[in-house]
């Protein structure tokens, strides 16, 4: 999320609380959401939450731009996998440079594999990723939907007993 002036960003934060939403803005905003601010000065309301922010060297647009081109790929690497180029983007995933638009369930999904990649992570894990209804049978099938948007069913390995990992095309991830 970028932010060009200061009263933007604390106007953001107060529609928040005025919402009741303001804990939910702050935790995004100190998660996957990267705060790209124009400058120090537009930063200050943010970070008087305690949200992690970036700016650039000169404060221009121009500059934020940029750096923000150089940010976001570094917080989501590309990811060899099952033969394949995998790089998570926003709410789509680019499989050898084809854009795959998820759902934000699949989205969630994916981002909790791709955070560990060649990890293992168990069901009651990735269910946290599906939601407050969802039940075991939830994640398999979550998974299965992830396989078919990714068009290579490969690209997720379930391991038996335990869970689902990315395949990594790294002969280290044996976890």
């Amino acid at each position: 999320m970028t932010f060009t002036s200061a009263p933007a960003a604390a106007g953001l934060l107060a529609r928040a609380h005025t919402t009741g939403q303001q804990a939910r803005l702050v935790r995004a905003l100190s998660g996957d959401v990267l705060a790209m601010c124009v400058g120090p000065v537009t930063a200050r309301p943010l970070m008087a939450h305690d949200i992690p922010t970036v700016w650039p060297d000169r404060a221009r647009i121009g500059s934020q731009v940029r750096r923000l081109a150089e940010e976001l790929p570094a917080r989501f690497p590309a990811l060899d996998v099952a033969g394949h180029r995998l790089r998570p983007r926003g709410h789509a995933v680019l499989v050898d440079g084809v854009v795959h638009t998820l759902s934000p369930t699949l989205m969630r999904l994916l981002r909790a594999l791709s955070h560990q990649p060649g990890r293992v992570l168990d069901r009651s894990h990735l269910l946290t990723c599906l939601g407050e209804d969802a039940d075991s049978h939830a994640v398999e099938s979550a998974v299965a939907r992830l396989r078919t948007a990714l068009g290579d069913p490969r690209i997720i390995q379930t391991v038996v007993k335990r869970g689902y990992r990315l395949a990594l095309d790294t002969p280290d991830c044996t976890s």
